[in-house]
């Protein structure tokens, strides 16, 4: 155009000049356009897949979200992680950043140490097989071997009260909360890569079968619901490592994060609990049931989904009206609990 020619020239205008020169640079040009317009719309970007799928995915509401590209990629909206809720998205970039740097030390200890059962001091481990007796290294004279120290293995962090380094007690409690955090995680992979497939075989064996009962849905319902809420409790770790450490210390008093802790764990092994036994049920041989245990297995399966759905939904609410929504900081926003999953992200 000439110069302080006035004439606006649109997309479209300018589209067809340049496809007229060279079809390629139009090309580049949409590509332009595209890529301008998801940097500026806050509710717009880019699958995180790799290798990338070339897909941009729009949502319509809250970009603290969790989302599902038709490539299948899940991931954080609002960070483009992984899944990570209830643990905020600040937690969570902490939490990868931690166990990227402290992975080795984490991993030593989580094999090479336990608390005594008797004085609670660390006993490390450096030779011998599991069944080595020991004698405490206290006053107290207490032997035992190395598989008989099962400590707890509930969710809840107890603090040795020792007068040992700080790092020490702060490794350990790391340690707690990842150990609890990884084996939530490994029996998510186990259960997708190897439970799904014999819920399905047990399925197909069913509706082999004259039974009156047709619809077995409820099996692979009840496995998705395992399977979400697995997650959920596996995430539940990552916060609490953080809200009940050092992160809000200048915002609770001891006295509220005790009191807190309590409502928050008393949840979490709700949750856990009901997980463990909704998993139980789900590895039952069902498929070789007769008609009657069968209805039995359904009902109890479908019960222990619906009330895992709703610990799940009482964890979230926890987390958010009771934990969060006191706090000052605004930068910990965890997403909605969404009872059917991750929401189907719209493609641009």
């Amino acid at each position: 155009m000439a110069q302080k020619c006035k004439a606006i020239c649109d997309e479209g205008k300018i589209r067809d000049l340049v496809t007229a020169k060279d079809p390629n640079l139009a090309e580049k040009f949409d590509r332009f356009i595209l890529e301008s317009y998801i940097e500026d719309n806050k509710r717009v970007k880019w699958c995180p897949s790799v290798p990338h799928c070339g897909n941009a995915i729009r949502v319509e509401d809250d970009e603290y979200c969790e989302v599902e590209c038709a490539c299948g990629q899940q991931f954080c909206f609002n960070c483009s992680c992984e899944l990570h809720s209830p643990c905020s998205c600040v937690m969570w970039d902490l939490w990868l950043k931690k166990c990227d740097d402290e992975a080795p030390t984490v991993n030593w200890l989580s094999e090479k140490t336990k608390h005594c059962p008797k004085c609670h001091k660390i006993v490390e481990k450096d030779g011998g097989c599991n069944l080595v007796h020991w004698l405490c290294g206290e006053a107290t004279g207490f032997e035992h071997t190395w598989n008989s120290i099962s400590g707890h293995t509930c969710g809840r962090y107890k603090e040795t009260h020792l007068k040992s380094e700080d790092s020490v007690e702060d490794y350990w409690r790391l340690t707690h909360y990842y150990r609890r955090y990884k084996a939530h995680i490994d029996s998510l992979k186990i259960e997708a890569s190897e439970s799904k497939k014999k819920i399905l075989d047990k399925v197909h064996s069913l509706e082999a079968k004259e039974f009156q009962l047709k619809d077995f849905s409820w099996a692979m319902s009840g496995f998705h619901r395992l399977a979400l809420s697995r997650r959920v409790v596996a995430c539940s770790y990552p916060f609490a490592y953080y809200y009940f450490g050092d992160l809000f210390a200048n915002e609770i008093t001891k006295e509220e994060r005790e009191i807190k802790q309590n409502l928050f764990e008393d949840q979490q092994q709700q949750l856990e609990t009901n997980i463990e036994r909704l998993s139980m049920f789900l590895e039952e041989p069902f498929g070789n049931y007769a008609e009657d245990k069968l209805v039995e297995t359904r009902m109890k399966i479908i019960t222990l989904s619906t009330v895992t759905d709703d610990l799940c939904k009482n964890l979230y609410e926890c987390i958010d009206n009771d934990l969060l929504v006191p706090l000052q900081q605004a930068t910990h926003t965890i997403v909605r609990y969404r009872s059917n999953g991750v929401e189907k992200a719209s493609e641009l």
